[in-house]
């Protein structure tokens, strides 16, 4: 990665009329990364996707690549290129055909450009008898290579992703997932992919950048944003956790309610007699024998008991009745466990204190 970035946006905004979808975003992507926009519906993520490669434009800020603007530039015109949700082949070319669709538009000769098709046929793993095939005869997976190719074919400075692997079954998402990574890792090109999937993101990217109402609430890696969320909506939005509200004390120690807090625990970065919420995600709760042994425990009983494959989470109710996630290796799973009154234990450098703003 080049020290300068690939791609700025400063103060990037966007109005529909009276609603604002993007609020004077900033944003630094390097060159040869992998990076990914998730959020919610509605969070701004495909609004800021469709900026980016000119298919809108924008209302406030600049958009520059490699330091010169191209936000006023026709999408055409651009060094860049996106693989589609719905991958807009062409049905009535054969695999080749849609490959060299970008070459012809350059008008490359015959020859040179099936070349490049086998070249990128290869690269995808894609058998080189593919070329003459139809669109139509291509499995779900198949076809997203091909458009992969495609894309490649323009040879862009940059790759956009607009959930590309969102209506693929499972198994075979999985699987595209890390050929995607590691088409990355071969290429060397810059991707900027959109998801609402979490476990995509985590996958795949080199930093994660989750959006809220047209901002960015946290940029960083994944463990980043796991472990240490800025906020309860990242927190939640990560995955299961659970959020101890809690009030620091003169000493920087942390009280809650039902929380048991052992002699001498401090953590607190929030000022005395304010608030926030202490964050332990399932996978660091401990049933505990002795809750003398751990830095907080709580009290509870379980609610329900879940299968997770080779994982099982537990649900336990404290005496406020709040919910607690719990989560075991299935060799950890408890006998009778549904209706059994337990001690949770955790320690300090498992949790996360989130300050409320």
């Amino acid at each position: 990665m080049t020290s300068s970035p690939l791609l700025r946006l400063r103060g990037v905004e966007k109005k529909f009329g009276n609603f604002t979808a993007l609020h004077g975003v900033d944003l630094d992507i390097s060159e040869g990364e992998f990076f990914t926009i998730v959020g919610p519906s509605g969070s701004g993520k495909s609004t800021l996707i469709r900026l980016l490669v000119g298919m809108d434009q924008v209302t406030a800020g600049e958009i520059l690549l490699r330091d010169k603007r191209i936000d006023q530039t026709p999408a055409n015109l651009r060094p860049t290129c996106m693989v589609f949700q719905s991958l807009a082949l062409f049905p009535h070319m054969s695999v080749g055909q849609n490959i060299e669709f970008p070459l012809k538009l350059r008008k490359e000769l015959p020859d040179k450009r099936r070349a490049r098709a086998y070249e990128l046929l290869d690269l995808l793993h894609l058998p080189r008898g593919f070329y003459d095939k139809r669109i139509s005869q291509c499995s779900g997976g198949e076809r997203q290579r091909v458009a992969l190719a495609r894309a490649l074919a323009f040879d862009p400075e940059i790759l956009f992703f607009d959930e590309p692997l969102s209506a693929l079954d499972y198994r075979l998402r999985k699987t595209l997932e890390k050929e995607l990574k590691d088409l990355h890792a071969r290429t060397g090109k810059t991707f900027v992919y959109i998801t609402h999937s979490l476990e995509e993101a985590m996958v795949m990217s080199d930093r994660i950048a989750i959006m809220k109402d047209g901002r960015f609430e946290q940029i960083a890696v994944a463990d980043e944003i796991y472990d240490r969320p800025v906020s309860r909506f990242v927190a939640e939005f990560m995955g299961e956790v659970n959020l101890f509200p809690v009030t620091a004390g003169n000493n920087g120690g942390l009280s809650g309610e039902n929380l048991t807090v052992a002699q001498g625990v401090t953590q607190s970065t929030i000022p005395s007699n304010g608030s926030g919420l202490l964050m332990v995600r399932p996978e660091y709760l401990q049933f505990a024998a002795d809750a003398a042994k751990f830095d907080y425990a709580v009290e509870g009983k379980i609610l329900a008991e879940y299968a997770l494959g080779s994982r099982i989470q537990y649900e336990v109710e404290d005496p406020s009745g709040q919910v607690i996630t719990v989560e075991k290796l299935r060799e950890e799973r408890l006998s009778d466990a549904v209706g059994r009154p337990v001690t949770l234990g955790f320690d300090v450098f498992h949790t996360h204190l989130i300050g409320h703003v």
